[in-house]
């Protein structure tokens, strides 16, 4: 359990039964339950991929490439479960760009084996969820085609959808299911709004929550943005 603060003042993690965690309500204490574990399709693509990203870090990038993920994850910090920034080390970084190439990317994409040499997660204008349609199971989803992604080769934006859930839900942590990608183009952007279709049936009146990351070129693996709309028609 991490604990941050005088007893309480924020904390994460279980101990004995009880589990600490936080939403934008604040700090908040649970009974601590055990996860299920549907092993999902998409749950085996993530572990298979880790899985050979270790085996790729070990056995196949040279010390020099190893360095530069350890440069890289030095410079550009991320939230831990606190919202602390913290540097999750070379492994992590190189793990964090590559799973979504490998699983996301039309599948078996090209590992990066060198780190991006900009210290950031790229910027990009968060998107909007227009509408999600309970009659053809798909989101409507638009985005700011000047971005330096939407006009890059090999960029994308990655979009991840949750299953309906209650209309009274605010707020969603996961987990997401990879609905598709809007591709980077330098010759020609893609056009806004795009239309993505959904990995789950909607259902009208709930609730669909939509995750967003932007991949750019060198691996540069944005924060996510965060959204939720009731379903339509």
């Amino acid at each position: 359990m991490l604990f941050d603060g005088v007893l309480l003042g924020r904390a994460s993690g279980s101990v004995g039964g009880i589990t600490a965690a936080h939403n934008r309500g604040g700090q908040y204490l649970r009974q601590r339950s055990t996860p299920v574990n549907p092993n999902s399709t998409q749950q085996q693509a993530i572990r298979s991929a880790m899985s050979q990203l270790a085996a790729i870090w070990s056995d196949v990038l040279d010390d020099a490439e190893r360095a530069s993920w350890d440069l890289y994850a030095a410079n550009v910090l991320l939230p831990n479960r606190l919202g602390v920034p913290v540097n999750v080390g070379g492994v992590g970084m190189f793990m964090r760009t590559n799973v979504p190439i490998l699983t996301t990317l039309g599948g078996g994409g090209a590992v990066l084996k060198t780190a991006p040499a900009v210290f950031n997660l790229g910027e990009y204008t968060s998107p909007s969820i227009t509408a999600i349609s309970a009659s053809t199971d798909q989101i409507t989803l638009a985005f700011e085609n000047a971005d330096d992604w939407a006009n890059e080769d090999d960029a994308a934006m990655l979009i991840y959808a949750s299953r309906p859930q209650g209309p009274a839900i605010n707020f969603f942590k996961g987990p997401y299911r990879f609905a598709d990608t809007i591709d980077g183009d330098s010759v020609t952007p893609p056009t806004s709004p795009a239309t993505i279709n959904l990995p789950f049936q909607a259902e009208e009146g709930q609730k669909v929550f939509v995750r967003v990351n932007v991949i750019r070129a060198d691996g540069r693996l944005s924060a996510s943005f965060r959204g939720g709309k009731v379903v339509g028609v």
